[in-house]
């Protein structure tokens, strides 16, 4: 054969497979040119190939196609899906790039890679980039969390032990194979392994690594929920060195210590919270003064005087950023010592505080205010069931008990309606959502499922921080000082177009430019819609249009609390950034405003910023994994039954309800069987060809639970009550597709529409569980506890 030929067959197989490798052998074998002759003349044409540039030799000592320089590149981050394809998102503002199975480079979730444009995007269609990765810039997992197995038909290598099971989802298609030079586990033993070996074009599906701690066995209460810290890299125990520090702290305020702070022990000074949390670091208090105005104090715990920098106790706190709550147990950012001892505000036993004192007119305006080092002692632990008995039920039988404190509770009230009206007035916006605590039995396995009812209380409580954050904020933006804010950006102009768009589409009038949006434009909206059959779907894609809540050096303002400047100041025992802020509020009060004292700060906070930003990510990854495992294990134990259930989510291939309990889960579009279904995406509406019954955000239906995958944490409902649904013209001037063999509701089926909702919602930019429940909604919503850091 001529060179010419082979090189022409060469480069068709190459273009065939653009990201594999290939060898000399496997070129000439594909070729049936392997004899002795015949080899020597593919060595050749590759070498002409190779001459030319369009191959090249990698590292492997195998050949790639040669990357097409001209090609505009960019550098992003890999979103893999189970079923061979992905996703690489450079801007996220702006479209991901689609990224074909045979494109990936065997890049994992997460992986930072260089990604080549193959065809650009077209907005006005809604299709999406498409891209090959064309290099892994690092790998974004370097560890795995699963059960030790051995696999009884396998032949395993030499320097095999056996497999390790993942749960992950997104790891499905691989397999991981434990070599023999780390630990030995026993069959059932969960294991944390580093990868030593990732996947490539030549040995795709499999990854490689050692076992370096046996973390416990598979049938270990709380296992499921410890696999999940591992899997995001949560540190669960302090180093030596930190325990060594904390042991050395003393557990009690010393004389010494109290030298230089403001000493009001004598002020009524009242902790309120739920009833079993135990890092109590705000304390509150308020009075009329005499000329009609309100002081409010908000005395928070100062930690910052016992985690000092350059020790190995603000590494570790720095490190973990925050702490984390899941389900039955909380991994502190701080060791007990220090969060549940001598920086909580125990009551009746002396504590330093920073203070934060504050006049407030009838009208909610902050006039004055002070911030100033104290030593304080809380008068009385409350929690929030015994201030709503007081204020909102007047128990009586509370009300004796806690007499004393009643008329301050009172006035506490009065001034926590005056601070609510003055955010609405500005344009707060706040989005309400039920939350849930999950109670398990001493097994870890979940019970039940019971609402948190947010009362007068936990709203007060709330309100009272909100001042604080914006005060101690204004007080350091006016100074004109480096400084840590907490900022909630405007949402981006093309993301509030395609809102109103949507609320043109279902009929509500919008007034104001996309231009120039503000807080008070999108509150109108919710009021315009209260009540109204559209709220639900308003009140989601709003949401969705919104902008996550970050840290920022930049005092650029919080548009979901129409606030001007905003930090996190309250919390330090378990947010990092407001650790930070004491700090800064300590030196500059001690050290002036000087160059000198701004130049210590200004530039660690851009880091400081980011790592915070993203260690709060990772704790509401973890946590909401932790929510969505045990929902599904919870609900795993009533398969069969029925349920009232409220539409939350449509998309293409079904819709997501959601219990009264928040469960949720999906009704795939096979198990609506009364007729062919068309998504209408400018209504969020899932429309019957033929018979135009609907489906839409906020609509109650009923549903029959039909399996549960407690391990890959999917819930899956069948529709009930079909001849109950309204019917709607929303088809009318739709394009309808031609109809495709109807598919039977089967599991197979099933199974095959839970894959497309991945690329579909993704596609479409409405997977609930991922755009919804993930990443895009601001954490600013109404609500303390385990969502008090989110604000």
């Amino acid at each position: 054969m001529e060179k010419e030929k082979i090189i022409e067959k060469l480069l068709a197989r190459f273009k065939e497979c653009p990201s594999q490798e290939f060898t000399v052998r496997e070129l000439a074998e594909g070729l049936k040119m392997n004899d002795g002759v015949s080899f020597k003349f593919v060595v050749q044409a590759i070498a002409q190939m190779e001459h030319d540039k369009q191959i090249t030799l990698n590292q492997n000592g195998a050949f790639t196609l040669a990357q097409d320089n001209s090609l505009p590149k960019f550098t992003g981050i890999f979103h893999a899906n189970d079923r061979g394809f992905g996703f690489v998102t450079v801007d996220p503002e702006q479209p991901d790039f689609f990224i074909n199975p045979t494109q990936t480079l065997s890049a994992l979730n997460g992986d930072e890679v260089e990604v080549e444009m193959l065809t650009p995007g077209d907005e006005a269609s809604g299709k999406r980039p498409d891209g090959k990765v064309v290099s892994i810039v690092e790998h974004n997992l370097t560890q795995v969390v699963g059960s030790f197995f051995v696999d009884s038909d396998a032949t395993y290598p030499t320097g095999i032990l056996g497999e390790i099971h993942l749960k992950d989802k997104k790891l499905a298609a691989y397999r991981f194979l434990l070599e023999d030079n780390g630990l030995h586990p026993v069959e059932g033993e969960v294991v944390l392994a580093d990868i030593t070996s990732y996947p490539d074009p030549h040995v795709p599906g499999i990854l490689k690594g050692v076992a370096v701690k046996v973390i416990g066995n598979v049938n270990d209460p709380g296992i499921d929920i410890l696999q999940i810290v591992y899997q995001h890299k949560i540190p669960s125990e302090f180093p030596e060195e930190v325990m060594e520090q904390v042991a050395r702290i003393p557990d009690h305020v010393t004389e010494e210590e109290m030298k230089g702070r403001r000493d009001i022990r004598d002020q009524q000074l009242v902790t309120i919270d739920a009833i079993e949390s135990k890092d109590l670091d705000d304390a509150v208090t308020a009075w009329k003064l005499p000329n009609g105005n309100y002081h409010l104090g908000v005395h928070i715990a100062d930690v910052s005087h016992y985690v000092t920098p350059g020790t190995p106790l603000d590494d570790e706190a720095f490190s973990r950023g925050t702490s984390v709550y899941l389900t039955d147990r909380v991994i502190p950012m701080l060791p007990a010592k220090l969060s549940n001892g001598i920086c909580s505000l125990n009551p009746k036993v002396d504590r330093l505080a920073l203070s934060c004192d504050m006049e407030i007119t009838p009208e909610g305006e902050i006039i004055a205010h002070e911030i100033y080092p104290s030593v304080i002692k809380t008068t009385e632990r409350m929690t929030y069931i015994a201030i709503n008995k007081i204020l909102e039920s007047h128990d009586e039988k509370t009300m004796e008990r806690y007499k004393d404190l009643v008329p301050m509770f009172e006035t506490m009230g009065e001034l926590h309606k005056i601070l609510l009206k003055m955010r609405k007035r500005r344009g707060a916006i706040e989005f309400e959502e039920n939350e849930a605590k999950i109670i398990v039995d001493e097994k870890g396995h979940a019970i039940d499922i019971e609402l948190r009812e947010r009362g007068t209380s936990e709203r007060m409580v709330e309100s009272f921080m909100l001042a604080a954050n914006e005060t101690v904020a204004a007080h350091f933006n006016k100074a004109n000082v480096p400084f840590l804010y907490r900022i909630h950006e405007t949402p981006k102009e093309e993301k509030i177009k395609r809102f109103f768009e949507l609320l043109s589409a279902i009929g509500v009038e919008v007034t104001g430019s996309t231009h120039d949006i503000t807080p008070k434009m999108l509150q109108n909206i919710l009021k315009k819609v209260a009540g109204r059959p559209e709220e639900a779907v308003v009140s989601v894609m709003l949401l969705r249009s919104m902008q996550q809540a970050k840290y920022s050096p930049e005092p650029l303002g919080h548009f979901g609390i129409a606030a001007t400047d905003y930090t996190h100041f309250t919390s330090p025992i378990r947010r990092y950034p407001d650790l930070m802020v004491h700090r800064m509020a300590h030196y500059y009060a001690e050290h002036g405003l000087s160059e000198d004292s701004q130049a210590v700060f200004r530039d660690e906070l851009p880091e400081v910023a980011t790592h915070c930003s993203q260690m709060e990510r990772r704790a509401i990854d973890a946590e909401r994994d932790t929510d969505a495992m045990k929902k599904a294990e919870y609900m795993a134990d009533h398969v069969g039954e029925e349920f009232d259930a409220m539409v939350s989510s449509v998309t293409k291939f079904g819709m997501f309800v959601e219990l009264d309990n928040t469960v949720e889960g999906l009704i795939h579009i096979s198990e609506i069987g009364d007729d062919y279904y068309v998504f209408v995406e400018k209504h969020m509406a899932l429309v019957g060809r033929n018979k135009h019954k609907t489906y839409r955000i906020g609509q109650p239906v009923r549903v029959k639970l039909l399996d549960v995958n407690v391990e890959q944490k999917e819930i899956n409902f069948k529709l009930l009550d079909l001849d109950k649904a309204p019917t709607s013209d929303l088809l009318e001037g739709v394009d309808l597709p031609e109809l495709p063999p109807r598919r039977q509701g089967n599991r197979d089926n099933r199974r095959h529409g839970k894959d497309d909702r991945k690329r579909g919602g993704k596609r479409s930019g409405f997977d609930k569980k991922k755009d919804y429940k993930k990443g895009n909604k601001p954490y600013y919503k109404s609500g303390r506890n385990n969502n008090k850091r989110r604000k």
